[in-house]
């Protein structure tokens, strides 16, 4: 495969998983008291308070998720104007901020999620980072190997 062809593949996958962000962050609001959710629910509230959990416990809850709703959209807005300078301008520097965006997220939210046994955010959370940074490694590789020719 051409390097060009590879690297418009990389971009589109990076726009994808941006787009996977700003979707996902405009639901959160509207499935946060899902019925469907009901048993991610209990698995936190189990967590946190044990078999004892108060009544109050489950509305706190949808509302943190709610509100995470739009931080997601936003950060997707800021990692999408970032793609796009990377994109347009062959600007390594654009995708290495992306990166360490992901290399410091991650690590942060995986081990929280470890200390309250949110195995589902674990998961969730290495899916996001294998689908996204190996694309953003390539591009951030390609591009700056392009600018010092």
């Amino acid at each position: 495969m051409k390097r060009d062809t590879l690297r418009t593949w990389a971009v589109r996958l990076t726009y994808a998983s941006i787009a996977g962000h700003l979707l996902v962050g405009a639901l959160l609001p509207l499935v946060a008291n899902a019925a469907l959710l009901d048993g991610y629910h209990h698995g936190i509230e189990s967590a946190f308070w044990g078999p004892v959990i108060p009544a109050a416990a489950r509305a706190q809850q949808v509302w943190w998720i709610s509100l995470f709703g739009p931080t997601v959209q936003a950060a997707a807005i800021w990692m999408g104007a970032l793609a796009w300078i990377g994109d347009r301008q062959r600007s390594a520097f654009a995708w290495g901020a992306l990166i360490a965006g992901i290399v410091l997220w991650a690590p942060q939210d995986m081990l929280i999620s470890l200390r309250a046994d949110a195995w589902i955010h674990v998961w969730i959370d290495g899916v996001a980072v294998a689908c996204m940074l190996p694309p953003l490694v390539y591009l951030l590789c390609i591009d700056r190997a392009r600018a010092t020719q």
